[in-house]
């Protein structure tokens, strides 16, 4: 069997492709299934993407990666299926998928982790938003021979379009990267989030809580992401993520927390925070949005919270308590090592290729 694995980034740049891709690479390689991943952007083009300027070698990026995308066409007959995570281009109509799906006929398995038929602009990406097409997520789902969402919501939107429409969680590897227990006998208490630029303006959510603990409690508000956030916290320390820091970085947290506001687009985030904290033994504090609900089992595993009010209760109840940090801390990690580990959820991946 040959897969080819068609992606946005290159490899080890973007949390959804690591974690719902390139962490099942060794596992298709103990099935003694062949593989090969083809990035849309180049390094080069990737490293100055969301900088401001450099708009010709963008523009001179992005036509070259179109270029090795209309060269790959005729390379899908070698494979078995084609794996597209959520879009072959970045920007226009699904004309790839098309080509692909109706005229080099190889199984195409969809793979998708948030809303991305919804319209959602933000700063970082209001340019290229307007050369969005995101009616194609429909119609990518139609073509599909099957369709793999990383959450029930998700799931429940493809099998209007797909009835071969499945619910693989994003995971991870409880074996090896994120084995470690987190200590909560520690001197200085701190609350942390981790994130990319993309959602950082969630922070905004909970800052008012955040700023009346500071009135009350001393701990530091620790933040993992790839830009600094503007909040106005004295507690706040900013930690630059880096794949190969990311389980360290983590270490330090005590509570972690995952706002979100209740949105169409939010509930398609797949909690993948909270999994993050939880298999570490890190207590979540989650907003009581979308998939939050069920990833985190509330009073067992953490807290889902609904409103100002109750994010200040749960947040001041596990700063006054290293015990009950502890206790809610090993739950969540047994919890994600029996739904939302590589063991746990490896048969539904490989049941994509049959």
């Amino acid at each position: 069997m040959k897969v080819l694995f068609i992606v946005p980034y290159p490899e080890g740049k973007a949390a959804s492709q690591r974690y719902r891709v390139e962490q099942w690479l060794p596992v298709l390689k103990e099935q003694q299934i062949n593989y090969r991943l083809v990035p849309f952007w180049d390094d080069a083009t990737y490293s100055i993407l969301y900088k401001s300027g450099n708009t010709v070698l963008k523009l001179a990026g992005l036509a070259k990666s179109l270029l090795n995308r209309v060269k790959l066409l005729f390379e899908l007959r070698n494979y078995n299926y084609v794996f597209i995570h959520r879009e072959a281009t970045p920007v226009g109509p699904p004309w790839f998928e098309w080509l692909a799906a109706k005229l080099f006929l190889p199984k195409i398995i969809f793979d998708f982790d948030d809303a991305i038929w919804l319209a959602n602009t933000t700063e970082s990406n209001s340019i290229v938003a307007n050369y969005k097409w995101h009616s194609k997520t429909t119609q990518i789902i139609k073509w599909s021979y099957k369709v793999s969402c990383g959450n029930h919501y998700l799931q429940q939107y493809a099998l209007k379009h797909n009835t071969a429409s499945f619910y693989v969680p994003t995971i991870v590897d409880t074996n090896y990267k994120y084995q470690p227990l987190k200590d909560q006998r520690t001197p200085t208490i701190t609350i942390g989030w981790i994130g990319s630029h993309s959602t950082l303006p969630y922070l905004k959510l909970i800052e008012p809580v955040l700023q009346q603990l500071e009135q009350n409690y001393s701990f530091e508000f620790i933040v993992i992401a790839d830009q600094k956030p503007d909040i106005q916290l004295k507690s706040l320390r900013f930690i630059p993520w880096s794949e190969d820091t990311e389980v360290d970085s983590l270490l330090q947290v005590n509570i972690g927390v995952m706002p979100l506001p209740d949105t169409e687009w939010a509930k398609g985030k797949c909690a993948f925070k909270a999994i993050q904290y939880m298999a570490l033994g890190i207590p979540a504090v989650v907003s009581a949005v979308g998939a939050n609900t069920l990833v985190v089992p509330n009073e067992i595993a953490g807290f889902t919270c609904s409103g100002n009010q109750k994010w200040y209760e749960r947040l001041e109840q596990l700063l006054q308590d290293a015990q009950l940090r502890a206790k809610l801390g090993r739950a969540g990690k047994l919890w994600v090592e029996q739904n939302y580990s590589i063991d746990a959820k490896k048969e539904a991946f490989l049941k994509l290729f049959t």
